[in-house]
């Protein structure tokens, strides 16, 4: 199997997908803003910006910049650690806590008809491999 030319198909029709409205703001939860604030309410605030970082894979510069932005919308608080006076933790605000909600809610529902397009049966296999590729390359199986 040429697997260059397959990967080439998959990257073009990547794109296409990827140019859908309801496309972006799924690719802007799992990176961005939307992310941070998801990460940090699903954890019920006290977070360091370091574990952010670790876990989006960005640099402490860019989670720097989107805690500012968030926190300029009210959604965030940063304070002192207490038990650490050098370290700062991030809190999530009542309007912070919603709109994440909202849009993990928005989210999951354009998914969710992305699927059904697909039918029962191609949702299921997507999925299937989807966890496959993902459990492959957390394990480290997979070298890139």
């Amino acid at each position: 199997m040429d697997y260059i030319k397959l990967a080439t198909a998959l990257f073009n029709d990547m794109g296409s997908v990827r140019r859908v409205n309801s496309q972006k703001s799924i690719n802007e939860s799992l990176h961005g803003e939307a992310f941070v604030l998801h990460y940090i309410a699903k954890r019920g605030g006290d977070v360091q910006p370091g574990e952010i970082g670790s876990e989006m894979n960005v640099s402490t510069a860019r989670i720097a910049t989107a805690l500012n932005s968030l926190e300029k919308k009210g959604l965030i608080t940063r304070q002192i650690d207490t038990t650490n006076r050098r370290h700062i933790l991030v809190g999530i605000t009542p309007d912070g806590k919603r709109t994440a909600e909202e849009h993990q809610k928005f989210v999951l529902e354009n998914v969710a008809q992305m699927l059904e397009l697909l039918g029962e049966q191609d949702a299921k296999e997507y999925v299937r491999i989807t966890r496959k590729l993902a459990e492959l390359l957390r394990n480290n199986k997979v070298k890139l």
